[in-house]
């Protein structure tokens, strides 16, 4: 685990496998459920030291799905009030359109 470089907001943590992995489908069952564990501590982390109201948990599989670091990783985005204007939607703003429902 590590903080992100270009957060996109204060607190942003990525957990990388150690193993060399492409996306989240490349790892292991036994990866895949630690994956949980590390999350909830990622989320203990970020909590230590700031008062989110909210996560984004995220992780892109492929260049389609806007994946640049092609080794696996997972992003804990902590989410604050105000930190956009209308959160609505989250992770489905990712296509263009597609958010508001």
């Amino acid at each position: 685990m590590i903080y992100d470089r270009y957060p996109v907001s204060p607190g942003h943590i990525l957990i990388i496998s150690n193993e060399e992995k492409s996306d989240y489908f490349s790892l292991n069952k036994e990866e895949q459920s630690e994956l949980t564990s590390l999350i909830n501590l990622a989320k203990e982390i970020i909590e230590k030291d700031r008062k989110p109201n909210g996560f984004n948990i995220g992780m892109n599989c492929g260049a389609a799905a806007g994946q640049t670091v092609m080794h696996f990783h997972c992003h804990v985005i902590p989410r604050y009030k105000g930190d956009m204007d209308d959160p609505r939607g989250g992770i489905r703003h990712c296509i263009k359109g597609k958010g508001y429902y």
